[in-house]
This record gives structure tokens, C-alpha cells and sequence, in this order.
């Protein structure tokens, strides 16, 4: 299965430079990646990154992040993918500007994002 990670120019920057990172700032607060999956990943964009620029959508698939990853209830009780270890550049499958126009961000086509 394909889960996302929204990340901030320098946060995507970071990880490509080296090779791992704990996440965003509020990945560091919180002890753990933030995801989102496809049904999750426009809400999570607007909520907590509404109207930002110079973003980046990271795809991941769940069967390579083995017991490090854990599904857990957030937003009304909605289960989200939380990843207790360090995100490694090998995790991404593949990643790409995600786009701000006229106040939305442009997900990919065919995510079913």
C-alpha cells in the first residue's frame, strides 16, 4: 500500500542530504513520521499546510517500513500511519513537487488523491 509525506523544501532537502532525518518539526515533537493515505492526503495538505509553496509529496510503500510503522486513530478516530524510527532516503519510492494553484495544492493523477 502507498502512504504520503508532505514535506517543506527544506525538510525534503535535509533528507536527500543526509540520507535520514526524524521528520518535521512536528514529527520531532510528536516522536514519530507522520503519513497519510491517499483518502487522508489532501485533508492532512490543507489543514496543516494551507496555502504553502514549495512543497513535496513523498510516496511510500507500508511493506518496506516493516514493524516501525503503526496504524493509529487521529482525526475522528481515523487511522493514520506513524513511523517510530527515522526516515530513511530508502524508504522513498519516488517524490515530487506537489504544487500550489489558485490555493489548492495539485496532487499527482492517479493516486486517487
Amino acid at each position: 500500500m502507498l502512504i504520503f509525506k508532505i514535506f517543506r523544501a527544506p525538510e525534503w532537502a535535509e533528507l536527500r542530504a543526509n540520507g535520514n532525518t526524524a521528520g518535521a518539526p512536528i514529527d520531532v515533537s510528536d516522536g514519530y513520521v507522520h503519513f497519510s493515505t491517499a483518502e487522508q492526503a489532501a485533508e492532512t495538505a490543507g489543514k496543516h499546510f494551507a496555502g504553502e509553496q514549495d512543497l513535496f509529496l513523498l510516496g511510500l510503500e507500508t511493506d518496506t517500513l516493516g514493524d516501525a510503522l503503526k496504524w493509529e486513530p487521529s482525526r475522528g478516530g481515523a487511522l493514520f500511519p506513524h513511523l517510530y524510527r527515522h526516515l530513511d532516503l530508502k524508504d522513498v519510492a519516488w517524490a515530487q513537487p506537489l504544487p500550489l494553484v489558485d490555493g489548492t495544492h495539485q496532487f499527482p493523477a492517479g493516486l486517487g488523491i
